[in-house]
């Protein structure tokens, strides 16, 4: 919380605790009583990253920001590039992603099997869904709240870390604008990271499923 108001002091936190065994919420609500700027929202039961998303999307559109910066908790994705990527949202852009694989983008501290496993979803992603950005199973994203605002909650089918790829892909079909910004992916230091080998299966067949959507709409189109 601190790296972060320390470089963005005119920002809110908002955190989503799936009642997290860790204590993060009771955590967060005893912070919450020195500083103002952090939020907390509490849901009973672990129900996905994807819904957690969503709802934090929703805050931001329901409280009136004009932008929701999306990042992981564990300190892998430093607070250090947050100018940067509120720089190019200023320019104009609907979604910027803090990109491990656009040039000056890298990973820090993972395994061979693990990058090609994030490499491996990355270009189905390209390929299934005809997304054109590099990076799009990493979470570490601006996005304006007024695109969020054409996103349609019944049509979205992720509720794991397929979501990062599916509101990419429902937000290019809005006619959203994307941009990317490198940065350098540090391992989790705490904690143990929730994706493997069957969670990437999951992510594949709604990735499989958004593609036949996809190929559906493009054959009815004129």
């Amino acid at each position: 919380m601190e790296e972060i108001l320390g470089v963005a002091p005119d920002v809110d936190i908002l955190v989503v605790d799936d009642n997290s065994p860790d204590g993060t919420g009771d955590w967060v609500a005893e912070q919450m009583e020195r500083e103002p700027r952090l939020k907390l929202i509490r849901r009973s039961s672990k129900l996905g990253l994807g819904t957690a998303t969503r709802t934090a999307m929703q805050y931001a559109v329901d409280n009136g920001y004009d932008f929701l910066l999306n990042m992981d908790a564990d300190l892998s994705h430093s607070p250090k590039y947050l100018a940067a990527i509120r720089a190019k949202a200023d320019e104009g852009f609907d979604v910027v992603i803090g990109s491990r694989y656009v040039s000056g983008g890298g990973i820090e501290g993972w395994s061979l099997a693990r990058r090609m496993m994030s490499r491996g979803i990355n270009l189905y992603a390209k390929l299934l869904l005809g997304l054109k950005t590099q990076d799009n199973s990493g979470s570490f994203r601006c996005y304006r709240t007024e695109i969020l605002k054409k996103l349609d909650p019944e049509r979205m089918i992720s509720q794991g870390y397929s979501f990062l790829e599916e509101v990419l892909f429902r937000l290019r079909q809005a006619g959203a604008t994307f941009a990317e910004v490198p940065i350098v992916f540090t391992d989790r230091r705490y904690g143990t990271s929730k994706i493997n080998a069957k969670e990437a299966l999951r992510a594949l067949g709604i990735l499989l499923r958004l593609a036949f959507s996809r190929a559906s709409r493009i054959r009815q189109t004129p």
